[in-house]
């Protein structure tokens, strides 16, 4: 069974998700899928995730995040912050369905989002990681000038070029929720099996910072892929991603 649904976040706005369940079965486990930042729930990472889980008799949840998608809000609006309140209403939404048993993936900007949300909430039972951000403050302060900065605050926005090359337009409130946020000082909390997933020849996101956040995560598994970017470009790259996430979402969450 397959349904598209929406929910709110605690601003009321409406978000959307794809509710997955191969069984009708709410006992089962299931998945919320994250996505990353100026993508959408259709990319192919969850798409297959999906089907490889319902497989196995496990349910997925992927939704877009407040101003991505299907949902409502403007993308220039988004914060970190904002992306973690929109997961703790998606495990409170799939608490009111009667799921009990959940787990959280998420990707990149979902990533962070996912290691902040795990860290807050006493529903999660396992926690996946592809390629996270744990740190925008020192990406943003290393990639862009002192003046850039600036004028991103004069302006209150910034023009880049998001996933498909469109361009997108950010406010500068992202960088100001940025500079509150530590997720490595979060990662600490977090004592659900946990499973980081990283390319070593990622360009958008340092692998260090994946180094960093597994010390400081109780039970955590690197693992690192030789050569592999940030979109997991290469097929090889990409079916290694997903079985490890697939194997290690199924050896722990159907325990």
């Amino acid at each position: 069974m397959k349904e598209k649904l929406f929910f709110k976040n605690s601003k009321e706005n409406d978000l959307c998700g794809i509710l997955s369940n191969p069984t009708g079965d709410c006992v089962r486990p299931i998945i919320i899928l994250c996505h990353g930042f100026s993508s959408r729930k259709e990319g192919r990472t969850y798409a297959h995730l999906e089907e490889i889980l319902n497989k196995k008799g496990i349910s997925t949840f992927r939704f877009d995040f407040f101003g991505h998608g299907e949902s409502e809000g403007r993308f220039e609006d988004i914060t970190t912050s904002e992306a973690v309140d929109d997961v703790m209403n998606s495990i409170a939404f799939l608490q009111k369905l009667r799921y009990t048993k959940m787990g959280l993936m998420g990707s990149s900007f979902g990533g962070m989002a996912s290691i902040l949300a795990a860290s807050q909430s006493n529903e999660i039972n396992v926690l996946t990681l592809k390629s996270p951000v744990s740190d925008y403050r020192s990406m943003t302060l290393t990639r862009r000038s002192d003046s850039e900065i600036q004028d991103w605050k004069e302006k209150g926005v910034i023009e880049f070029e998001g996933v498909n090359n469109e361009k997108q337009r950010l406010g500068y409130e992202f960088f100001k929720d940025a500079k509150k946020i530590n997720a490595y000082q979060a990662a600490q909390n977090i004592t659900v099996p946990t499973l980081i997933v990283h390319g070593g020849a990622d360009k958008t996101v340092p692998v260090e910072q994946s180094w960093k956040a597994a010390r400081f995560i109780q039970k955590c598994r690197l693992e690192i892929i030789p050569g592999c970017d940030h979109t997991y470009s290469h097929p090889e790259h990409f079916d290694q991603l997903l079985n490890l996430i697939s194997r290690f979402i199924i050896e722990n969450l159907q325990s």
